[in-house]
């Protein structure tokens, strides 16, 4: 603002001000001064009329301090803030925004509503983000040219339901997310399965970018066999690239960012509690996601390869394998179960032959001689051999806990066994209340005496 005349004036009416005070002089002609400031020369005719009569005032804009005609009356306003209260209350404005458009037809801007949140208290505004100190790398050009995938371990359903893991593959070019699902852990098996699912929705593309956990990659440089996720990407014909640092591949880790907040949210807002339904229900809901996320690529080719094989082919390459050799008797032993392979079929192996075996991830197996399936039987053994025993680092955690579950419930129903001799000691027999502990100095609380036998 400057000051003239005892009245402060913005930097554009200042501006004018100069001119106007010209023109009055006689130093530049009204049509120069118009063509200046953009006005007609009536206009300037009427501002040096105005500013011979009151000076410099005549230049203040007559708006300044008024309510502007183009804001939002305040019963709408309150109304929209009564809906982010009662429906969105831990929102950000920008998903609020979304929400308050697609659930309640009501169409307001992102920051119109931040400011209100932060004036009723609701919002705090946060810090500009700091400035990269390296430059992101560039997007591939064309769509399936490069795959990131990586799993997010998070409290997904905010305590509904037990922790679990998110494992995600999104396009490098896109931004668009091709496959993702739940499951209980991060495990070979879950992003096999998810394999499964993305070449027969997409097709075969040409890498996927992960980082150097052991399912991907093998720290032993001399070993020369590959782990069951490269397997299957041999197969398959997919080049597996590790990252060195989480920041290599921070399409992923910042897609499980936004999901953590937007997809924790809209799950609770749909009523969803379990992995089961989630799963049901993610499809529609990351359609949706790409939508609005998603960018065109560079180049309008997709670089997904076509898979041509069998969808049973697919399975069969997306399930764990190991290899066994068979006794004389055609036999051999797999994770406490023998196994025997059915006389008489024409692609039977002989003794001491090598053969695979497909675990799938319902816990069905197949046999493999060269390609072909062989009919066996399976007979547990040892059912306790059939219990894995290594847990990786990402897995331990999930073992624990379903360790320390049992053990919680074993304790639950030893003291109430516990309760109930008690209560038998001193005899009482019928509780006429739900069983539990009672409160302190109530012993007898929702108890009555067990009632005496017809012949007593």
């Amino acid at each position: 603002m400057v000051a003239d005349a005892r009245v402060m004036l913005s930097e554009r009416e200042a501006n004018r001000l100069g001119v106007i005070q010209r023109v009055v002089g006689g130093a530049v002609p009204q049509a120069l001064a118009a063509q200046q400031l953009g006005l007609s020369v009536r206009q300037v005719k009427r501002l040096c009329r105005d500013y011979k009569r009151d000076g410099a005032q005549a230049l203040v804009s007559k708006r300044r301090g008024q309510p502007s005609n183009r804001r939002i009356a305040p019963e709408r306003k309150n109304a929209i803030l009564a809906l982010v209260q009662q429906h969105y209350p831990d929102f950000g404005p920008q998903l609020a925004s979304e929400y308050l458009l697609s659930q309640h037809g009501q169409r307001i801007s992102a920051e119109t509503l931040r400011g209100w949140l932060i004036e009723a208290g609701w919002w705090k505004a946060k810090k500009r983000r700091a400035a990269r100190q390296h430059s992101p790398r560039e997007r591939r050009g064309r769509r399936g040219e490069l795959v990131q995938i990586d799993g997010s371990h998070h409290d997904w359903f905010e305590g509904r339901a037990d922790k679990c893991c998110l494992i995600a593959f999104i396009d490098d070019a896109t931004g668009e997310v091709l496959a993702a699902r739940f499951f209980a852990g991060e495990t070979t098996q879950a992003y096999l399965a998810l394999l499964q699912a993305h070449v027969s929705c997409c097709g075969v593309p040409l890498a996927y970018y992960s980082d150097r956990h052991s399912i991907f990659t093998k720290h032993d440089s001399e070993d020369p066999e590959p782990t069951q996720f490269e397997r299957a990407l041999l197969q398959l014909h997919i080049e597996p690239i590790c990252a060195h640092s989480p920041q290599a591949k921070g399409r992923v880790e910042r897609l499980f960012q936004t999901l953590q907040d937007r997809l924790c949210k809209a799950m609770r807002l749909a009523g969803i509690s379990d992995r089961q339904a989630a799963n049901a229900w993610l499809p529609g809901y990351l359609a949706q996601h790409n939508e609005r996320f998603a960018l065109e690529p560079r180049e309008r080719e997709d670089a997904h390869r076509l898979y041509t094989g069998s969808e049973q082919a697919l399975a069969r390459i997306c399930s764990v394998h190991h290899q066994r050799t068979l006794s004389a008797q055609l036999s051999c032993q797999f994770e406490g179960s023998q196994i025997w392979i059915t006389p008489g079929q024409p692609h039977a192996p002989q003794g001491r032959s090598k053969v695979d075996i497909a675990q799938y991830a319902d816990g069905r197996l197949e046999l493999l001689y060269r390609g072909h399936p062989l009919a066996h039987k399976a007979y547990v053994v040892h059912e306790h051999l059939a219990r894995k025993k290594l847990a990786d680092g990402k897995s331990v955690n999930q073992r624990v806990d379903v360790l320390s579950q049992e053990r919680r419930k074993i304790g639950k129903l030893k003291a109430l066994i516990d309760m109930h001799d008690s209560m038998r000691a001193q005899g009482i027999q019928q509780p006429d209340t739900h069983v539990s502990t009672p409160p302190l100095g109530q012993a007898g609380y929702g108890l009555r005496p067990a009632q005496p036998s017809p012949s007593g």
